[in-house]
């Protein structure tokens, strides 16, 4: 037999080969029960009866024996610390990731421009992005809701200044709304008392500094801040900035209470309403001596003082409340038109025309 005998009988063997294990694949095939579809599996989740095929078969290895009285109250289970746990603390080495926070810490100078009525997302951006630490968005003197506060913050996340707000009062409804929809310098008005302060705090900071509660909202996206370092819960408490005003006479009574409250970053003498509340007028000796206690009490408690954007050069002073849209969109018309700024003639008749002097 030669070379390619050889060649044709190992070519015609392989095909046979070939053609007898298609043939076994295929009564394999035939002869095996149909697979059931698998569903999709469904997203990770805390609750242990998410997608479980077999309800009512998970274990519960610690729970109280049904029935029974546990005695969990006077005797804890091995491994029970009996204590606030460190789930939520921060990593290690975790540094500040908010920019208004820092500089507060480095005694820097702190501005937010006031945003007091635009709803509108571009205005916001601009003013965000036009210098300022933060915007001071006003939800205690405008009407406008939480829903349009959130379009506004989420459109510009990363702007230059964060988003900051000024909540109508010491509640857990308003601070929360602010918190869940990303906030992260908190401004809290007319605060009278310690008790007071502490509420404003309780409803600002997670445990165990404070009592918000985990509610979610887009605070926690990753389009926000849900992906900074260490993440978000765990490093909010850090993060944010409270700033308690002193704006009445019981205020001011109790502000070296009112500073001291753990949590408070900062005090802030009210200009207008310190007057409002008091029935004196500033520049006045009894003015100017409220001030200057709201200003002891900050330097006692070692936190930062807080005040109008006129006083950035009084001393100690290094946190400020800028104008609004409205007064910058003015300033800015102003300096960029200089000397033709109001130049335009007025006509002898119409309505532009100077109004006729009464007799």
């Amino acid at each position: 037999m030669n070379r390619e005998d050889d060649v044709r009988h190992l070519l015609f063997a392989a095909a046979v080969f070939g053609v007898l294990a298609i043939a076994a694949f295929g009564a394999q095939t035939q002869n095996a029960p149909a697979q059931t579809p698998q569903p999709p599996r469904p997203a990770p989740s805390a609750d242990p009866y998410a997608g479980n095929a077999a309800p009512g078969t998970t274990q519960f290895p610690l729970a109280a024996p049904a029935g029974k009285d546990s005695g969990a109250r006077m005797t804890a289970p091995a491994g029970a610390l009996w204590k606030y746990g460190g789930a939520f603390d921060p990593p290690r080495g975790s540094k500040i990731w908010n920019p208004v926070k820092l500089k507060m810490m480095q005694g820097g100078k702190v501005t937010g421009g006031t945003l007091f009525s635009a709803t509108d997302p571009a205005t916001y951006c601009a003013m965000a992005n036009a210098g300022y630490d933060f915007i001071w968005t006003e939800m205690q003197h405008n009407d406008r809701d939480w829903g349009a506060v959130a379009r506004m913050w989420r459109t510009c996340p990363n702007a230059k200044a964060v988003p900051g707000v000024r909540v109508a009062y010491t509640d857990e409804r308003e601070i929360q709304h602010a918190l869940d929809a990303g906030a992260l310098v908190i401004v809290v008005p007319t605060v009278d008392s310690k008790a007071e302060a502490i509420e404003a705090r309780n409803w600002t900071y997670f445990p165990p500094l404070g009592r918000r509660s985990n509610g979610g909202g887009q605070a926690f996206d990753a389009g926000m801040w849900g992906g900074v370092p260490g993440g978000y819960r765990n490093t909010i408490n850090d993060n944010v900035v409270l700033i308690e005003m002193i704006e009445t006479l019981e205020g001011l009574k109790d502000v070296d209470e009112i500073a001291k409250v753990p949590g408070v970053t900062a005090v802030f003498a009210a200009s207008g309403d310190l007057g409002n509340f008091s029935g004196y007028r500033q520049g006045t000796p009894d003015y100017e001596r409220a001030i200057n206690i709201v200003h002891d009490a900050a330097l006692k408690a070692g936190k930062r003082l807080c005040g109008p954007f006129a006083w950035r050069d009084r001393p100690d002073f290094t946190c400020f409340q800028a104008g609004s849209e409205t007064a910058a969109i003015a300033r800015g018309v102003a300096a960029e038109l200089g000397p033709l700024a109001n130049t335009q003639p007025k006509p002898e008749v119409g309505p532009f025309a100077v109004p006729p002097k009464t007799p």
